[in-house]
């Protein structure tokens, strides 16, 4: 039997472990009551301290939310954003030291539809957060994911950013100061420090709470349709997070939102690095993980809980009696290698088991990440963004990249063989290439040669004739372009998204008709100096 203990008993150093029972680490005196990392172990009342403090610096340190700007929290019952509800609860109360000057809103997207739900466990789901949402007395919106078959196509278009506020300092306090004088001028007898108390009640009192426009089973079943047309639980996932993403940002504008908040925590925002790569994604890394992304332009989404830890999210929840609700969705009892964001989130937990410090490694190396592409505003052309992400187009490469080389080997895996005539490059048969518009040459039926049809109205080369089938992938970009390709019928998509593409191919096809009458960027400045 192994000895060790007896003979080098006074020789060997054991290692110390981390006690529930040492002092808070902070306050040095109470016991503390949870270890968060190694060698941090806080007590009740320092942790509540500690993570308070890390929501108000996030919001602090970035000063993206001015006074009296209406905020819309969006809520999914989860313990990210339930958590991210009960911040902001205690930034607007009267006890804050530091009010936060923000009317809220709060949004919650029911997606029972896409992941099979049946009507009564919907509601019931409804009715809990809705118990939860009418405890914070702010007004909420509860939308159904079918509702985003009756969306306009002008919500896939960049807003006006006018309102933008400049990011400086001095700017901020002006605001500040500005929104505080504007509360005593209209409420004399109103003291400064509940002016944000006020403002945060008048919330309930402008617009009716509740559910929106009620569902029919023809709307379920046109969503479900949807999904069963998707293949893979990857584009799916996918898919289902570009829609949800369409209807917040529909109901934002509507309401007259300017910000959105989000609920993905440190932790969420490393498997979704990790898996956005996967997907093609790196592109938009910047905007897809970062504190703000401004790609919409009038309306600006923030992530406050990225500093936030799961596992600080769970402490604080459990210590303090945050309320959340669990509701299946479409990767609830999937295996681990269903999808690559599955995959991706079964890697990143197992290994921050053996390795803590693998989630904010992941985290800290997106801070540093820049986008390549130009920065969005509403000056950009509607069809160098991607249809359905809104992202800037990373497919619009010189003809030597690597992505003409995988479109090249894509396009010759689909040919039955080489053939005599074949030429590297060429279309594939029975389809134009991509440049024949631009040539402005007609391949019909009849061998591919110029008919001369663009001299009649109405054919094929003119933007007087509208297509009967719209060929998406050359307005998304690559991501989105594999998510569509997964699809077995694209006219199941939502019409919103068909009307917005043939609207874009109208344009384009009407662009290069008269790009020979028309002056480039760099030409038109060259002229407008000329006769200056």
């Amino acid at each position: 039997m192994c000895q060790v203990d007896e003979e080098y008993n006074g020789q060997l150093e054991h290692r110390v472990t981390p006690r529930v029972s040492k002092k808070c680490v902070k306050c040095k005196e109470n016991t503390a009551v949870l270890i968060i990392r190694a060698g941090d172990a806080f007590c009740r009342g320092c942790f509540k301290e500690y993570f308070i403090h890390k929501f108000r610096a996030m919001l602090g340190k970035n000063r993206v939310i001015f006074p009296g700007e209406k905020v819309l929290l969006a809520v999914s019952g989860g313990p990210a954003s339930s958590s991210m509800l009960s911040q902001v609860q205690e930034g607007l109360s009267r006890d804050a030291p530091k009010k936060l000057r923000f009317v809220p809103g709060i949004i919650y997207i029911d997606e029972g539809g896409a992941s099979g739900q049946s009507m009564e466990e919907r509601e019931r789901a409804v009715a809990q957060l809705e118990s939860v949402f009418r405890a914070t007395n702010y007004h909420y919106h509860i939308v159904h994911l079918e509702q985003v078959l009756s969306l306009p196509s002008s919500v896939l278009e960049a807003g006006s950013s006018a309102t933008e506020k400049p990011q400086t300092g001095s700017s901020y306090k002006a605001a500040v100061d500005q929104f505080i004088q504007t509360k005593k001028n209209q409420h004399p007898d109103l003291s400064v420090e509940n002016a944000q108390s006020h403002l945060s009640s008048l919330s309930m009192q402008e617009v009716e709470n509740g559910v929106t426009s009620p569902i029919t089973p023809e709307h379920t079943q046109a969503l479900q349709r949807l999904f069963a047309s998707v293949r893979t639980l990857t584009a799916k996932e996918d898919l289902l997070h570009t829609l949800r993403l369409h209807l917040i940002l529909h109901t934002a504008r509507t309401q007259g939102y300017t910000k959105v908040m989000m609920g993905d925590s440190c932790s969420r925002l490393a498997i979704k690095l990790l898996s956005n790569i996967s997907l093609g994604r790196g592109a938009s890394l910047a905007t897809d993980t970062g504190f703000s992304d401004p790609r919409y332009g009038d309306v600006v989404i923030v992530r406050p809980m990225r500093d936030y830890s799961s596992k600080e999210i769970a402490y604080y929840n459990r210590m303090f009696d945050i309320p959340s609700v669990f509701i299946p969705g479409l990767d609830t009892k999937a295996q681990d290698k269903a999808s690559i964001q599955h995959v991706t989130e079964s890697f990143v937990t197992k290994l921050q088991t053996d390795f803590p410090s693998t989630v904010s490694t992941i985290y800290r190396t997106s801070e540093k990440l820049h986008t390549a592409c130009p920065p969005q505003n509403t000056n950009t052309q509607p069809f160098a963004k991607c249809l359905l992400c809104v992202c800037a187009l990373d497919t619009k490469l010189e003809e030597f990249s690597a992505y003409q080389a995988t479109l090249i080997s894509e396009q010759l895996s689909q040919r039955r063989g080489p053939g005599p005539g074949f030429t590297p490059g060429a279309a594939a048969p029975g389809l134009p290439p991509a440049s024949s518009a631009s040539q402005g040459q007609c391949y019909s039926s009849g061998g591919g040669q110029h008919q001369g049809c663009m001299t009649g109205e109405g054919g094929c080369c003119s933007s007087a004739k509208k297509p009967e089938t719209v060929d998406l992938k050359s307005l998304l970009c690559y991501s989105c372009r594999l998510t569509i390709k997964d699809m077995t019928a694209e006219d199941a998509l939502p019409q919103y998204i068909l009307s917005e593409a043939e609207r874009r191919k109208r344009r384009s096809q009407m662009r290069e008709e008269i790009s020979e009458f028309l002056l480039e960027e760099d030409e038109a400045i060259l002229s407008v100096n000329g006769s200056l």
